[in-house]
């Protein structure tokens, strides 16, 4: 295949209420829209997960618009292409800003299955018909209100709950929830909050008998993790400091983690999630697919990934309501009983709404085959 256009679109939608963590609060989410035209008017859709800030990691939605517009899609346009796989070579020449190249890379993805005529979960070896799905609550005003929300979202048939941390806002919080529902699937983010000074700390979180704590010290670390997990019963995640293949190779040799969570934007692409997933599976280490707060494109493409084997624990893809009003798909991402059906239409599953685009988008630019 060959692409022959590019299209970005800035866009900005407002969540249904503020979502905070150790690093910030947002409530408004920029992000980037992108569809790709091949030589046959076959189109293929990706979102770029970088928040307008660079506080989950150095990339931002204007050092990916600079990215994309300056070195990404000129190395793609015109080029062709045999297999989403081969993105990566294209891009290897530019270090670092796996977001960027992401958003990029899923669109040529979808534009392969929809070439296939097959889903983009068949097109990465997906297996489930269904996943399971967690819910992801940021941290809250009060304990009152974290249990409240907790209660409404396993009456809708959540797996698993995920909250936010930080210091101040830890024991006393995993305390309540655990009083309050003593049998739930429960996990703690704490988005690097922590340091090897706080291990005291977090060795009283073994009392909560919790799935997992996420990410709690440094996002460029997998040394001290490693001496931090072997003080803990409780099975250490990593996020951030998972980059790519490698550091996951490498993270889990050191022992630095149990547990991997696999996101799209952060390790660069479906191809590079789909190697870690395969390594991980190998090794018997379970991997589960984080949310970057996506509109459904992005959405979409994480329910693909989830479909594969070894996505065995309860991700954050929640349904479109969770967060927005309106979202930019039909149909809208729709949790069941705390699943999600797996598209087997062509491609992602679902068509770009574009009146709703439309409304949301506030920039756009194309980009052409000379």
């Amino acid at each position: 295949m060959q692409i022959t256009q590019v299209t970005i679109r800035k866009m900005k939608m407002r969540m249904k209420e503020p979502f905070s963590t150790s690093f910030g609060t947002m409530q408004d989410k920029h992000f980037l829209l992108l569809e790709v035209c091949d030589e046959l008017g076959n189109t293929g859709w990706g979102e770029s997960v970088a928040f307008d800030a660079p506080w989950y990691t150095e990339e931002t939605v204007e050092t990916n618009i600079h990215m994309l517009r300056d070195f990404l899609i000129p190395l793609l346009l015109g080029k062709e292409i045999s297999h989403p796989d081969d993105v990566g070579s294209h891009f290897a020449p530019i270090r670092g800003n796996n977001m960027a190249k992401a958003s990029l890379e899923c669109t040529i993805w979808d534009l392969y299955a929809k070439r296939k005529g097959i889903s983009l979960a068949e097109a990465l070896g997906g297996q489930r018909e269904r996943i399971e799905v967690g819910i992801s609550i940021g941290i809250q005003k009060d304990l009152a209100d974290l249990v409240d929300k907790v209660q409404r979202y396993l009456e809708e048939g959540y797996k698993r709950i995920k909250v936010k941390i930080k210091p101040g806002a830890d024991v006393d919080v995993l305390r309540g929830l655990r009083s309050a529902f003593p049998q739930v699937p429960l996990m703690a983010d704490a988005n690097s909050a922590y340091s090897l000074d706080d291990i005291d700390l977090l060795k009283r979180f073994d009392e909560f008998d919790l799935l997992m704590i996420e990410q709690p010290l440094a996002h460029d670390d997998i040394i001290d993790h490693a001496v931090l997990q072997k003080q803990l019963k409780t099975p250490i995640c990593l996020d951030e400091s998972i980059n790519s293949f490698e550091d996951a190779r490498k993270a889990v040799e050191l022992g630095s983690t149990k547990v991997i969570n696999v996101k799209i934007g952060r390790v660069g692409g479906l191809s590079e999630a789909k190697r870690i997933h395969d390594y991980c599976m190998e090794r018997g280490i379970p991997v589960w697919c984080g949310g970057m707060l996506e509109a459904g494109i992005g959405r979409a493409h994480n329910i693909a990934l989830t479909s594969l084997p070894n996505f065995n624990l309860p991700g954050d893809t929640a349904g479109s309501s969770r967060y927005w009003e309106k979202d930019i798909i039909e149909p809208e991402v729709v949790v069941e009983n705390g699943y999600i059906t797996v598209p087997t239409v062509p491609g992602i599953g679902f068509s770009p709404n574009f009146r709703a685009i439309e409304e949301f988008m506030t920039d756009i630019w194309h980009f052409k085959e000379d």
